[in-house]
């Protein structure tokens, strides 16, 4: 073991991390680094749009809090505040689009997980190491690393040059349906929701409406992630999600996809951190 790792592991526990978005894959990233005991802290918009709210710690920006399988997070309003937050177990996330915190933070590490399919102004200068997940990052030029996050062979796999594989727009499979699974606003205007996160489903039952406009489930299974109410919605934006294999369960758990990527953030702290800490 060379003196680098020596000294990541033994002050893992001092480690900073810092991550831009804190949405469903974000989420899964965050907890697994958690559990791996760094210190985290979250950056996000003021009103971030969580379609699998119940496993997605940005919820705290509008509840204060959210807990997501025995982790919390919790939304503060002051960077004098990260250190008490910490002190109590928990993940602090600040409003902070523009990732002020970070001149002051100054993390051993930076995620950009906000997974905008672009840069929104990550650069390699962040942080010792800095890592991107998904399309819109160049490995050896906005981030040290990109994280695959397509679905099939590749997810979770480390990228030290080029870029991810490129948004196809289709959703992912998932028990045999893809775009299907998907709800859609039907119009712009303020989101209504007529069912719950957990609620079984039939093909053609109103889950939300917009401008009086009913959004329907082609398919049958349970409502896995929907909007939250009162949101303001564009056209064709996504607003919900429904899970024809009917786990209940899985709704308020992370999925595979978030958990491949927590490990792959995990596996590329541990390999590179060292490296790029000269």
């Amino acid at each position: 073991m060379t003196g680098g790792k020596a000294r990541l592991f033994g002050d893992v526990r001092e480690t900073v991390v810092l991550i831009r978005g804190a949405g469903e894959q974000a989420t899964g990233v965050a907890h697994r680094l958690f559990k791996g005991g760094f210190k985290l802290c979250f950056t996000e918009i003021a009103e971030p749009l969580a379609v699998r709210r119940e496993v997605s710690f940005c919820e705290a920006v509008y509840d204060g809090q959210k807990t997501v399988e025995d982790v919390t997070a919790v939304r503060i309003h002051d960077q004098a505040d990260i250190y008490p937050a910490w002190e109590k177990g928990m993940i602090p996330l600040l409003v902070d689009p523009e990732n002020r915190v970070r001149e002051t933070l100054q993390p051993r590490v930076l995620i950009d997980a906000i997974l905008a399919k672009h840069n929104l102004g990550t650069a390699t200068t962040d942080a010792p190491l800095v890592i991107g997940l998904g399309p819109g990052f160049t490995a050896g030029r906005d981030v040290h690393i990109v994280i695959e996050t397509n679905r099939g062979h590749d997810l979770g796999r480390l990228i030290f040059e080029g870029e991810a594989e490129p948004n196809t727009g289709v959703p992912g499979d998932i028990a045999g349906y893809g775009i299907e699974r998907v709800l859609r606003a039907p119009a712009d205007g303020i989101f209504h929701n007529i069912r719950a996160i957990g609620d079984r489903v039939e093909a053609g039952d109103v889950v939300a409406e917009v401008a009086g406009k009913p959004v329907k489930t082609v398919i049958a299974g349970v409502v896995r992630g929907l909007l939250r109410e009162g949101i303001n919605v564009t056209e064709g934006l996504k607003a919900g999600d429904i899970d024809h294999r009917s786990r209940r369960e899985s709704c308020f758990t992370i999925s595979d996809k978030a958990r491949a990527l927590g490990g792959a953030a995990l596996e590329a702290i541990l390999y590179a951190l060292p490296m790029h800490m000269g």
